[in-house]
């Protein structure tokens, strides 16, 4: 039975029909592609990482974990931005926002200097976009000046978000990386640098597997590989703790926060949401199950609200938050223990 709840949100400003989105990633790199999800029923994407840089990619770049009856738990991809001319995405970003203006498009851009930040927040404005994503995130670039390791620099962070911010009037999302102890002091930056939301948490650096002939990781590139990416259901309690630890942060407060990392169920969604996530992005699942997934999440969510009585979803966001306290506030003295039947003990 299919029942009809409003899953509109606010992000940023913006009036989204739900909150999934397409995170910036191989599903999302063309006109086609987006439009396909857009059709499907997604509320908007972040479009595959742009850069002045274009990138030549290596092949193979995929690998993953496997489990007995599911395709994968995790996936790793040696990718980077967009191998596509700068020029050539802004086009097609310019073109979805023509043909589908009540979805959202987010820019997600990447650049080397201030100059470039600032260049492709001034060539998103001219695309039309409704938000600008810094990917300050990526682990497999091969620039040490982009990606993650820009990601760990505060005074990068700070430099690059006031940078672009600077240079556009749209609002501008910081996405972290989770190759990091500590996230709060890198968003804190950010919002600084003139950010006015968060993303979290683009992949864990990783090495998924061993090739034995060549004595390498997977996949093997000419007999060798490199450390990169990590996503896939793995990755999920990593990502919902990143998110909750920035909805709790005081010097955060108010800042939207977009949840990114091994969702694939209505339930993820909800689990996101609930620590304080007002947006969500999928990639990993979309490319196991195709765009259609959306639909479940879109119909598990809506039951779940007509069950609890809820018509807003945006009652759910935060709600789990004032139950995760410190370890140290724990109540030590509550017990559950187990009953145990002795003479059926072996």
């Amino acid at each position: 039975m299919v029942i009809n709840k409003d899953l509109s949100i606010d992000y940023l400003g913006i009036k989204c029909e739900n909150p999934f989105f397409l995170s910036s990633s191989p599903v999302g790199s063309n006109y086609e592609m987006v439009a396909k999800a857009f059709e499907a029923g997604w509320g908007g994407v972040f479009y595959k990482t742009i850069g002045i840089f274009v990138a030549d990619e290596c092949s193979p770049r995929f690998d993953q974990n496997d489990k007995s009856g599911l395709p994968w738990i995790g996936f790793k991809n040696m990718e980077q931005i967009s191998d596509k001319p700068t020029e050539v995405n802004f086009e097609n970003m310019y073109k979805l926002k023509r043909d589908y203006p009540d979805k959202v498009m987010v820019a997600s851009v990447m650049g080397s200097t201030e100059e470039e930040w600032a260049l492709l927040g001034k060539m998103s404005e001219q695309a039309g976009v409704d938000l600008i994503e810094c990917n300050f995130s990526c682990p497999q670039m091969t620039n040490h000046g982009m990606g993650c390791d820009v990601g760990t620099d505060l005074e990068l962070v700070e430099k690059y978000s006031r940078a672009i911010s600077s240079a556009t009037k749209i609002p501008v999302i910081a996405k972290m990386t989770p190759n990091i102890t500590i996230m709060e002091p890198a968003a804190i930056a950010a919002v600084n640098g003139g950010a006015k939301g968060i993303s979290a948490i683009n992949t864990v650096k990783s090495i998924t597997n061993i090739d034995y002939e060549n004595m390498t990781g997977m996949p093997v590139v000419n007999g060798k590989s490199s450390i990169s990416g990590y996503s896939g259901t793995a990755v999920k309690p990593i990502g919902l703790r990143f998110i909750a630890n920035l909805a709790s942060c005081e010097e955060l407060k108010g800042i939207p926060l977009s949840g990114v990392g091994g969702i694939e169920t209505w339930n993820d969604c909800l689990d996101y949401i609930m620590v304080g996530a007002r947006n969500i992005q999928v990639t990993t699942a979309v490319m196991q199950y195709g765009y259609r997934i959306v639909e479940d999440m879109i119909n598990g969510i809506a039951h779940f609200m007509d069950e609890r009585g809820v018509d807003n979803i945006e009652d759910f966001v935060g709600l789990a938050l004032p139950n995760i306290i410190p370890a140290e506030e724990l109540n030590r003295d509550f017990r559950i223990i187990p009953k145990i039947d002795e003479n059926k003990c072996v």
